[in-house]
């Protein structure tokens, strides 16, 4: 099987799975504890991806499959068992489960963690550190703490003072949280763009396509078009920061994890840039606004009615949660710790 059907095939296999995992939950139970876990998985699965190939220390990689991918997903469940509970301590007052605060907090540090891997390239940590295993797993602590210094400095909730969910520890920083982060979340959005686009026009520019120079440039990028993706629907058409989240940054995030990650950037791959950007986005839209629909439509059979918009949210917290909290890192743990085992041979 090859791309792009074996990319099709396994994305609408893992989504099964996830549909039938979340429904395992009642909604609480889903929105709580098992959304902040799952969070928790993404931001090691995400440096083990790009800065390990998915398959360390050695003696993984020179397992065969299924058990090099079953390895590595043990090893990112023990990881996200550390790491949960050190998250929740720090900012969650110990109040279970979970709300609001604590979540922002581990939703943040998957971009976080994205941009350090993917913008950054791993540095400085790849030049500071010779042995890779050492070098991923202090840029997964550099993530979690860049994460908790940002929160602390640009997130407020001093909004939700007198709510039942207002932690008194909850920082009061420069934005409104809620809105904080949808512009974070939106700008690794921005990064999937740059993505679709094989980082053209950067890539003309020889000087740029080194570190740290081409982090700080798309770091650039990424934060500019983020504020003028909020400017656009949250400033000038009116568009409630949630709704916008759940309906454009959260769709285009998993739209693009479909285009570029499942079927390994395979659909227009004999065309050249800049089209194929053009054309990528345009398929990452078209298909991250449909699996979003979709997972809307099944929402009542998986889990049961929910209401939409304020002052709950529950629909848009449920589909951002069950897009990129479950069915995201399970596609890449079938795609790359898996490598597609059993729709693809294993040396291959």
């Amino acid at each position: 099987m090859a791309q792009p059907v074996l990319g099709v095939v396994a994305s609408a296999i893992v989504m099964v799975i996830a549909l039938v995992f979340i429904a395992l939950f009642e909604l609480p139970t889903f929105l709580g504890w098992v959304s902040f876990y799952n969070l928790c998985l993404i931001p090691f699965q995400v440096m083990a991806v790009v800065l390990w190939g998915g398959a360390n220390p050695s003696f993984v990689a020179k397992l065969s499959q299924p058990v090099k991918g079953l390895v590595m997903l043990l090893v990112t469940l023990v990881v996200a068992a550390v790491a949960a509970p050190l998250a929740f301590g720090s900012v969650g007052e110990g109040v279970s489960p979970p709300d609001m605060i604590p979540t922002h907090f581990v939703i943040l540090a998957v971009p976080t963690t994205f941009y350090l891997s993917i913008v950054w390239g791993g540095w400085p940590f790849t030049n500071l550190f010779k042995n890779s295993i050492v070098a991923g797993l202090a840029l997964l602590v550099a993530s979690y703490a860049i994460t908790y210094v940002i929160f602390q400095l640009f997130f407020d909730y001093s909004f939700l003072q007198g709510a039942p969910i207002y932690l008194q520890s909850a920082p009061q920083g420069m934005f409104n949280g809620v809105t904080a982060l949808v512009f974070y979340v939106t700008a690794l959005a921005v990064m999937f763009i740059v993505l679709c686009f094989d980082l053209w026009p950067l890539t003309t520019v020889p000087g740029v396509m080194k570190q740290p120079v081409l982090g700080l440039v798309w770091t650039v990028v990424i934060l500019v078009g983020a504020a003028i993706a909020l400017q656009i629907g949250v400033v000038s058409m009116g568009i409630d920061p949630m709704i916008f989240f759940t309906r454009a940054t959260v769709p285009f995030i998993f739209g693009s994890i479909v285009v570029l990650n499942m079927l390994q950037n395979s659909l227009f791959a004999k065309m050249t840039q800049p089209l194929k950007g053009v054309v990528n986005v345009i398929a990452v839209v078209v298909i991250g606004v449909a699996l979003s629909n979709l997972y809307g439509a099944l929402a009542p059979i998986v889990t049961g009615p929910l209401a939409s918009g304020p002052p709950g949210y529950v629909y848009e917290v449920w589909l951002a949660n069950s897009l990129l909290s479950v069915t995201f890192p399970f596609l890449i743990f079938y795609a790359v710790y898996l490598n597609y085992w059993p729709l693809i041979k294993p040396n291959h």
